[in-house]
């Protein structure tokens, strides 16, 4: 996956927008102001932290020794860090980006939902 093709589809959610609260190189991916996903979109490897179930946080990190690792200066239970170079199959890494979205909404008030749905 591309860093382009990353933002790309970070941005394909509903309300999803880009922001960079922590500085010009970190692209923080947000629905409704909360973070589903934290990349350097310039760092080699491109890497990004996604927002996680516990349980399937620890088994991803079983089964993709290195390359989903716990959240770099992130809450290590609920958010990963993955390896997004190409040695994860690109379809992991779009499920996984679109399950840390789902969380977060899922996490958003009632009122934001529906406003969601609506959108």
């Amino acid at each position: 996956m591309t860093p382009q093709e990353l933002r790309a589809l970070c941005l394909s959610f509903n309300e999803a927008v880009e922001d960079f609260p922590f500085s010009p190189e970190a692209s923080v991916f947000k629905v409704l102001g909360k973070m589903f996903a934290l990349s350097r979109l310039d760092a080699r490897p491109l890497t990004v932290n996604l927002k996680c179930d516990p349980e399937d946080a620890v088994r991803l990190r079983g089964e993709h020794e290195g390359l989903i690792i716990p959240g770099y200066h992130m809450n290590k239970r609920h958010w990963n860090t993955v390896v997004a170079d190409g040695e994860l199959p690109d379809r992991l890494v779009r499920e996984l980006v679109e399950d840390s979205y789902d969380l977060v909404v899922a996490g958003l008030p009632r009122a934001e939902r529906l406003r969601l749905d609506r959108s």
